[in-house]
């Protein structure tokens, strides 16, 4: 299957005791089954792996080993929003247990079931046709949509974040984690932290937010052009939507992530929405009107992004990153900061 997601043997720095995990398995689910266990390549942040057990297959997400960054790496958050959105329109895998004993496995971790499909980090989405691409997008914006219209206190996450203030609090998160990471002097994202507080828009609103919402966190059927699961939900928390509608909207601006962008592409052709009209879609399956100040919000994901990519690259040259691929990822930092520094200029002007 196209987009099937790569699986290794578990990597040396992620090793962990895996009959601890067959018997917390076997008092979770009954019986005495013996595992199988390999690993995801990717999950930057969380190292994620697949078990096979008497012929079902369960997802193991867990802690990375290691010193780790203040509030990253929130096991315990995924969990918990998968576990709350469960009945809602947001399709999620279904969660099983979380464990936060780090006796069993060395860090937290939470068990969910295995959903088959395809992952594509691009969102060029290569292979599709432009029919298919077309249902996607529309799919990502309904999905999306569905999400901003949860009710957090119906599904019991009313006090899933501080409400108020998200912009000034992510933006003080985010530039603290950037400094705590930093490995190098980047001019542009010294200007970010300044430029940024002092231009929040005066809005307030409060939903859930997924925080990391692109083509690489969804698991898209494994033949039709729609999300089958939406992944990755580790920096979810109460806050403001269009965060989310912006960082998904980050690859019509350049590479969200490495080689993978809609500038310069003939996106009519390929079946790809332009920006303003997935973003008017998004408006209208959301029930709200036009947006103003679309660019404040596209430069603070690009920085949030920055500050993620960075901690990324630290723990690459630390060596307890998720992937391999980790060290690729230094260049990155300063394209996503200068990026964003451009459009605050071509703001001004």
């Amino acid at each position: 299957m196209s987009g099937e997601p790569l699986l290794t043997p578990v990597r040396s720095a992620h090793r962990f005791d895996e009959g601890a995990l067959a018997s917390y398995l076997d008092e979770c689910l009954g019986g005495s089954e013996t595992i199988t266990v390999q690993q995801f390549e990717g999950g930057q942040s969380n190292p994620t792996f697949l078990v096979d057990r008497a012929g079902e297959r369960f997802v193991v997400r867990k802690k990375p080993p290691g010193k780790l960054l203040k509030s990253a790496h929130q096991v315990d958050r995924e969990y918990r929003v998968m576990t709350a959105l469960r009945d809602t329109d947001v399709p999620v895998p279904a969660t099983v247990a979380l464990c936060e004993d780090d006796a069993v496995l060395g860090t937290a971790f939470f068990v969910m079931r295995h959903v088959p499909g395809r992952v594509i980090a691009d969102q060029t989405l290569p292979g599709f046709t432009p029919d298919e691409r077309s249902a996607y997008y529309e799919d990502t914006a309904r999905v999306l949509a569905a999400l901003h219209t949860v009710d957090p206190e119906a599904v019991g996450l009313g006090d899933f974040g501080r409400p108020g203030n998200y912009y000034e609090r992510q933006v003080s998160r985010w530039g603290r984690q950037y400094e705590d990471s930093k490995t190098d002097d980047i001019a542009s994202m010294d200007a970010l932290l300044e430029w940024l507080p002092k231009n929040v828009p005066a809005t307030e609103e409060t939903r859930i937010v997924h925080g990391d919402y692109r083509v690489g966190n969804c698991i898209i059927h494994p033949t039709e052009p729609r999300i089958s699961a939406v992944l990755d939900w580790e920096l979810s928390t109460l806050g403001h939507p269009l965060a989310d509608l912006a960082y998904f909207c980050q690859g019509y601006h350049g590479e969200a992530v490495p080689g993978a962008s809609l500038v310069d592409r003939d996106l009519a052709a390929m079946g790809i929405p332009e920006e303003k009209d997935f973003v008017a879609r998004y408006c209208e399956l959301a029930g709200r009107g036009p947006i103003e100040n679309w660019t404040f919000y596209l430069v603070f994901v690009m920085f949030r992004s920055a500050a993620i990519v960075q901690g990324v690259y630290k723990r690459g040259l630390d060596g307890n990153a998720s992937s391999e691929n980790a060290k690729m990822y230094g260049a990155l930092v300063q394209k996503h900061a200068d990026r964003a520094w451009r459009l605050v200029e071509s703001a001004q002007r």
